[in-house]
């Protein structure tokens, strides 16, 4: 299913659609402020083993991250971090980064069998941070861009729904999406390492 929301005033009818797909344990693919993504409710553990069957990964092994809609939201899957941290967090989020945390026990034990790190996302994309105020609780997410190349069709919501229709619940067309992913920060050892240029630039917000 294919549906259109748009980014500036998302339908809260929309969101409610959207919302309950993902509460039935479906799979959706969204719009970002950087690619567009391939999530589902992080409390359903079928739902992640379906995106790892996708993305033809071991749930243990896989590298998610989790859309937030907001720093306090954060908090409640991240273990304490210190006063400068939180200072940089305010003024880079939302915003195209990953940030990747030590992980508290909140963490899906399907996914933090081996890990103790969680990367979070806090798009500057209202459909996304909507539908997660909607659901109560983040979207486990993985950008459908290739690991080795951007799929063509990333950009356009139509392709990719001809693409992942047979795989997904539901695609959300929010317009085209960029094809240049998040930049990746490592903050678990307290500074800031960039593992990943991509869109955002961190720099700014230092």
């Amino acid at each position: 299913m294919l549906i259109k929301i748009y980014p500036e005033n998302p339908n809260p009818k929309a969101i409610e659609q959207v919302v309950e797909v993902l509460k039935k344990g479906g799979l959706i693919i969204y719009p970002t402020d950087t690619v567009y993504g391939l999530g589902c409710d992080i409390t359903n553990q079928r739902a992640i083993e379906k995106i790892c069957r996708i993305r033809g990964i071991k749930p243990e092994k896989a590298n998610f991250s989790f859309i937030c809609s907001d720093l306090r939201h954060i908090s409640d899957y991240i273990k304490p971090i210190d006063t400068a941290t939180f200072r940089v967090l305010k003024k880079a989020l939302p915003g195209p980064f990953t940030f990747i945390f030590n992980a508290n026990n909140n963490v899906p034990k399907l996914l933090s069998s081996n890990k103790k790190t969680v990367g979070i996302r806090v798009p500057d994309n209202d459909i996304a941070r909507e539908i997660v105020m909607q659901l109560g609780n983040p979207i486990l997410s993985t950008s459908i861009k290739d690991d080795d190349e951007v799929i063509e069709y990333s950009t356009d919501p139509e392709l990719i729904h001809e693409k992942y229709e047979d795989s997904v619940d539901l695609v959300i067309d929010g317009g085209y999406g960029d094809n240049e992913a998040s930049t990746v920060v490592d903050c678990t050892s307290g500074d800031f390492e960039v593992i990943r240029e991509g869109k955002g630039d961190l720099e700014s917000f230092m």
